[in-house]
């Protein structure tokens, strides 16, 4: 089997390992054209899959999506549901779509998110909005579509994408509203909502290790051509401005410099090595980039951390998460 590197593509992994896609059910969040849930979508069609199910907020953004799936491989049943991840209702109503329609999941790739935004948001129920949309949107969809997870039996994955932004701050438990705002900067809440991505990994890997179901957090790398920064006016002055802010939540350099941009080729990698690669089982529940395993702050790696967020986050959707 190929060694996967930062130079991998995604199509390149979904070649050399089809027969981990052929036949599959997939639920990717965050599907919208020019992203990189629509990449994924795009590259797992190069196999078999029997089933992609692409969310998103709009199906205007996706159709063009599920068209260049359909071209390349008309056999593969594609389905848009959608849904806005920090609406819960919404969530709930796009899981029970998806359980009516399948009887297995065989991998759920929470995709989507949303970066830095310049003013302070919370979403209807007065969440923080990167929070509610990047990792609680995501906690509930994923309880939601447990009982369908737990039907493909091992082997299985869920895949939660995080970023190298984790290291701009750990979940703030007791003021992850920022004290509603007064306190809130656009980067610290992008950190904390990417730390709890990979937190929210841990806390699932602690919880399905036993059915042999495993968990990643995933840094795709640095890509500017996606929907996820086309809100910021001047990006990189933007980028300028978390080396202070990192060092004053973290007391560390943030180390964006050894982080080259990628394009979006190789930016879907690491989510493709994390669902499909046979030789990480044993690594369930690790941060990962440049399509690998490897070791993080502290603070993202800590078990009392995953199950305080776990608990906080069954409180702020309003429903308990038992496996």
């Amino acid at each position: 089997m190929k060694t996967f590197s930062r130079e991998t593509t995604g199509v390149e992994v979904v070649n050399e390992l089809a027969d981990r896609v052929n036949g599959k059910t997939f639920v990717i969040t965050g599907a919208s054209e020019r992203g990189l849930g629509a990449e994924t979508a795009v590259a797992l069609a190069h196999a078999n899959p029997a089933r992609l199910i692409l969310l998103a907020r709009s199906q205007s953004r996706v159709d063009s999506v599920m068209a260049r799936i359909k071209e390349l491989n008309p056999a593969i049943k594609v389905t848009f549901v959608p849904v806005s991840l920090d609406d819960f209702d919404s969530v709930r109503t796009a899981a029970a779509t998806i359980n009516d329609s399948i009887d297995k999941l065989d991998y759920l790739i929470n995709n989507a998110g949303i970066m830095a935004l310049n003013t302070y948001e919370t979403n209807k129920n007065g969440i923080e909005l990167q929070f509610a949309t990047n990792h609680l949107g995501h906690f509930l969809l994923t309880k939601l579509l447990m009982r369908k997870i737990l039907a493909a039996g091992p082997g299985s994955r869920i895949v939660n994408l995080t970023s190298l932004g984790h290291k701009i701050g750990p979940v703030r438990f007791d003021d992850y509203n920022f004290s509603n705002g007064k306190e809130y900067d656009p980067w610290s809440a992008y950190g904390q909502a990417k730390t709890a991505n990979i937190l929210f990994s841990l806390g699932l890997t602690h919880r399905l290790k036993s059915r042999g179901i495993q968990s990643y957090g995933v840094h795709p790398g640095a890509i500017f051509t996606t929907n996820l920064a086309t809100h910021i006016e001047d990006v990189q002055a933007s980028l300028a401005s978390i080396g202070p802010i990192a060092q004053k939540n973290t007391g560390r350099h943030f180390p964006l410099d050894k982080d080259p941009p990628k394009p979006v080729e190789q930016g879907i990698t690491t989510t493709l090595v994390a669902a499909l690669d046979p030789r990480i089982e044993g690594q369930s529940g690790m941060y990962m980039a440049d399509a690998k395993c490897e070791p993080t702050y502290e603070y993202a790696e800590d078990a009392e951390n995953a199950e305080r967020l776990w608990r906080l986050s069954e409180e702020l959707v309003g429903e308990k998460f038992d496996v």
